[in-house]
């Protein structure tokens, strides 16, 4: 081997985003465990960032692929669907052209719509009518700063995010916290798009970690380690920073469920730093690393130089091609009717009153956190497709030597473990919780059954993780071999 080609993409792109900080006030709670409802204040602001890409000789808006990333934990489909649809309207661009991602941040505020009667949640839609006019004008930051750009890419590790289903011995229970035996896929992927003129003009950071540093005893409003994460990376780039969340079903900080905000932000920075190490380490943008022969020294010396793409591999960094389609996966046996959850939802509201009127805190706490866990299940069960099977969206699109897959829902770690083990030499660019989290989470096949949290409330069946596993890698083997279509 006597030259090692850089990863890289060459497309147009552009990039923008806006403060999207909701009220002080809100309704926060988004932990059973909780005894607030209302956010008491801001740890750090959340962002809406727009990401705009399209083949390098196109710029027109049919050509343009749209990705909007929200610092929130989720929307429910409702939400989901009346956001896209302002938002489409807006831009002008079909829906068929933009995907909406989300940090997953637990503490940026709980944004359903069912919940506007408890404390705060009047401030639920004023709130979600607001966010459509605050992308729109992301986007058109970004579509006004569209221009050709080379994306660098460069995989480091992190040990911040670690595996959480815990065998508790003495318990005899999984819970979902630090388990010191599991494996994970810790890479941090950075990607810095730089223009033709050497400029950096933007940084994406792939990291798979649930951003749960944040828990029940945190009052405030917080974008989680991200927001340390990016301006970690800002504070050395001086361009925005883009998190990208990439498959950690199973995965949490290693330090985490804790109310101390500076947590967050160490957490952040570790992932952080992990990013800067990657990009001082970068080939120069649209380079490749040559061995330049001997020199004659006291030793005899191999010189190596990075020397410009070729022709060829401008071409190859240049290929731009994606495909949306939906994989049918089984659901679940024998799940719950939304008349039966609300029944024990009834039940539970009823018990917990009881016990506050009997002046008996404990037991009404605990009805209380029962009753969020039949909320949730509702807010699960009532959105699903009253198909046979659950219609599973996913996405994958190569650009240039990388390529870059969009899967909804909460699927497992093994998803990233087993595709970058199936294609180590090209980037992959990981997004979960696409257009929101209808699928919920997606175990391994083994998990169903076990008592964890995550199987337990799983709306699909055994075997689906690994159905979308083979189908992306059979979308990326095809374009690899050159094939146009999937197999």
């Amino acid at each position: 081997m006597t030259a090692i080609n850089t990863p890289s993409s060459r497309c147009r792109f552009g990039i923008g985003r806006r403060d999207i900080t909701p009220p002080v006030g809100i309704y926060h709670r988004f932990w059973g465990a909780a005894d607030h409802d209302r956010a008491e204040g801001v740890h750090r602001p959340l962002l809406a960032t727009v990401l705009l890409t399209a083949p390098l000789e196109e710029a027109a808006t049919d050509a343009t692929d749209v990705l909007i990333a929200l610092d929130h934990c989720i929307l429910r489909p409702p939400e989901m669907q009346e956001l896209s649809a302002a938002v489409c309207e807006l831009i002008g661009i079909p829906a068929s052209r933009v995907t909406f991602t989300f940090s997953h941040t637990h503490s940026g505020g709980n944004l359903c719509r069912d919940r506007t009667e408890m404390p705060g949640g009047d401030l639920i839609v004023p709130y979600l009518e607001s966010l459509p006019a605050q992308i729109a004008a992301a986007y058109h930051e970004a579509a006004g700063g569209m221009q050709p750009v080379t994306l660098t890419y460069a995989a480091t590790e992190s040990a911040m995010g670690q595996h959480r289903d815990f065998w508790d011995e003495q318990q005899r229970r999984y819970v979902c916290g630090l388990n010191p035996q599991g494996q994970n896929d810790r890479t941090v992927l950075a990607v810095r798009a730089t223009t033709d003129s050497g400029e950096t003009l933007a940084t994406i950071v792939n990291y798979g970690c649930h951003p749960t540093t944040l828990a029940w005893e945190n009052r405030l409003i917080s974008p989680d380690y991200v927001g340390a994460l990016r301006d970690t990376v800002e504070s050395q780039t001086h361009a925005p920073c883009l998190f990208l969340l990439s498959p950690c079903g199973d995965i949490g900080p290693r330090n985490g469920f804790v109310g101390d905000q500076q947590i967050a932000d160490q957490n952040g920075r570790q992932v952080g730093y992990a990013v800067l190490a990657a990009l001082e380490g970068m080939p120069p943008s649209g380079h490749d690393h040559h061995y330049g022969g001997p020199v004659l020294s006291g030793a005899t010396l191999g010189v190596w130089e990075y020397r410009p793409f070729s022709p060829s591999r401008d071409e190859a960094a240049a290929r731009y091609r994606s495909r949306r389609w939906s994989v049918p996966l089984d659901y679940l046996d024998e799940l719950p009717t939304v008349e039966q959850i609300n029944s024990n939802l009834t039940e539970l509201l009823e018990q917990e009153s009881l016990a506050a009127d009997a002046g008996e805190a404990e037991r009404a706490h605990e009805f209380r956190v029962l009753a969020e866990r039949q909320r949730r299940l509702l807010e699960r069960i009532e959105p699903l497709p009253a198909e046979s099977r659950y219609p599973f969206a996913v996405e994958v699109a190569q650009r240039g030597d990388a390529f870059w897959i969009t899967v909804e829902g909460e699927p497992y770690n093994l998803l990233a473990q087993q595709l970058r083990g199936r294609f180590p030499d090209h980037p992959l660019v990981i997004s979960v919780l696409c257009d929101g989290a209808r699928a919920g989470y997606l175990p391994r096949r083994e998990d169903y059954g076990l008592p964890l949290y995550q199987a337990e409330i799983a709306v699909l069946a055994a075997g689906g993780l690994e159905t979308v596993i083979e189908e992306i890698s059979r979308q990326i083997a095809a374009w690899i071999d050159d094939r146009v279509d999937s197999p």
